[in-house]
């Protein structure tokens, strides 16, 4: 196994930094350096601030809870000075961020330092990279096959150990989803805890920035820098941040857990029901009860989110149109030439389909029949996650039905790739947070090993509750240890 620092958590870097041993310029050299050595495979990332994480390294205040951990950051979380592309070709090139995000400015006032931007499905389309207008990221478990999505850079990026820990978003499980299929601590706050102000919009009532991170811990420590009221974001809520570092006692003993069966259907990987079920025994080995529970609006949640979804991302993508900033078409005749042919050559397949669908839904005739309809499915949604938290603390499921599947498989099939979502979509519509932690591995059909996760999904503003079992599940097991090149 490896001793780079690159490897380390953020509280073991924590640890070393306060005794001396070692210097933030070290851990970013290092990471640097990893990056530089391993990446070239995977892709996880589109540009690196060298200089500017150096400049910062030698200043950084090691007093403070992140000082000194570099970060890298979903590429579309604007970091001032930075590119911010949203992995797509209208902005690439063309687009440098005039100013920092909420999350990106929490995270230098606790110290952390943005190192580079990371790949991504294109304006958060996807499930698996793929979408991406700029590269394709790889899994380092396996080179053949996919790192998720949307936020595949991320997560491809902290399994790679090119990164201590990353930045994404989830509108429909584009962080656990992504950290299910390589091995990492993906965490999904509820929807309003962490400011959006400064993420290049999807589905504005979906959206949310979380953190991706080798440990439960980890992703404690960054949701304690990121969490609460921005003033700059109408949606985020003015709730008590408590300090999430506090609810790692291991003690979950007498907690409920609910297990949906709705959830638990025959479309899942065997192997993969195989280490669910092994995970939902060690929570119960370590106290926990665990009680069945039905969330019977489930079958409802794709469709219902591909509706939601694709009509806010309909108008979010309207400002793209080449005039103030990206990529323009030449020559155009008219202003409407430009518009269209601009807005062609620089979106791909996946965003024009989503952009189609969504003016659809939205169109007259249509808006009532679709929208309207699917505002309506959300909250019996949303009441099937009320009414099964007054019986249970939390839920746990697999975090997506199979392991990271191979590039290009499902390329050709949107319907199917949209399935991918299938269990971590309900929780974004219905504003909930949810955790996907490693529990298992499957083989591969080369006789490597694949990662597993398990979701847990606790009620709106409860990150405490789930992350205290998900950081009790890992301290009983190594699965969160492994590395690809073990």
């Amino acid at each position: 196994m490896s001793t780079s620092l690159s490897a380390l958590t953020i509280r073991q870097l924590r640890s070393d930094l306060k005794t001396g041993h070692i210097s933030p310029v070290d851990i970013v050299n290092d990471v640097i350096d990893s990056i530089k050595n391993k990446d070239s495979e995977v892709g996880a990332y589109l540009s690196i601030n060298s200089e500017d994480a150096i400049k910062r390294a030698q200043n950084a205040d090691i007093s403070k809870p992140l000082g000194g951990i570099p970060i890298s950051i979903k590429d579309l979380i604007n970091v001032e000075g930075q590119p911010c592309s949203c992995g797509s070709k209208i902005l690439k090139d063309s687009y440098i961020s005039t100013y920092d995000a909420t999350v990106i400015k929490r995270l230098k006032e606790a110290g952390a330092i943005p190192l580079g931007r990371v790949n991504m499905d294109e304006f958060a389309m996807g499930s698996s990279t793929e979408n991406s207008g700029i590269q394709i990221t790889k899994n380092p478990w396996d080179l053949k096959r996919i790192p998720g999505g949307s936020s595949g850079g991320s997560a491809a990026s902290v399994a790679n150990d090119t990164a201590i820990a990353s930045l994404g978003s989830d509108t429909g499980g584009s962080i656990r989803q992504p950290a299910s299929f390589c091995g990492t601590v993906g965490l999904k706050p509820s929807y309003g805890r962490v400011s959006r102000y400064g993420l290049v919009a999807f589905a504005s009532s979906l959206d949310q920035i979380g953190p991706i991170t080798k440990t439960s811990e980890d992703a404690a420590i960054i949701l304690n820098a990121i969490a609460g009221k921005d003033q700059l974001d109408s949606t985020s809520l003015d709730s008590e941040v408590p300090n999430y570092l506090q609810s790692l006692d291991m003690n979950i003993k007498g907690l409920r857990i609910g297990m949906p069966k709705e959830y638990f259907t025959d479309g899942i990987n065997s192997e993969v029901l195989s280490c669910i079920h092994k995970g939902i025994e060690k929570l119960r080995e370590l106290g926990a009860e665990i009680v069945d529970i039905s969330l019977p609006h489930t079958e409802f949640a794709v469709s219902t989110y591909y509706i939601i979804a694709t009509a806010e991302a309909s108008a979010n993508l309207a400002r793209f149109d080449a005039v103030r900033y990206g990529n323009r078409t030449t020559d155009p005749t008219n202003i409407i030439e430009h518009y269209r042919k601009s807005r062609a050559e620089g979106f791909g397949e996946e965003v024009k389909r989503r952009i189609i669908l969504g003016t659809y839904v939205l169109s007259s005739g249509y808006n009532d029949a679709y929208y309207v309809k699917a505002q309506k499915v959300r909250t019996l949604i949303r009441n099937d996650f009320t009414n099964a938290f007054e019986k249970v603390d939390a839920i746990v499921s697999p975090t997506a039905p199979t392991a990271a599947f191979k590039i290009g498989e499902m390329s050709n099939n949107p319907l199917q790739m949209y399935l991918a979502d299938i269990f971590t979509i309900a929780a974004n519509l219905a504003g909930i947070c949810g955790i996907s932690t490693p529990c298992g591995f499957i083989e591969g059909d080369t006789g490597n090993k694949l990662p597993v996760g398990l979701q847990i999904l606790g009620p709106a503003l409860q990150e405490a509750t789930i992350l205290k079992i998900s950081d009790a599940f890992e301290k009983s097991t190594d699965w969160h240890k492994k590395k690809p090149l073990d």
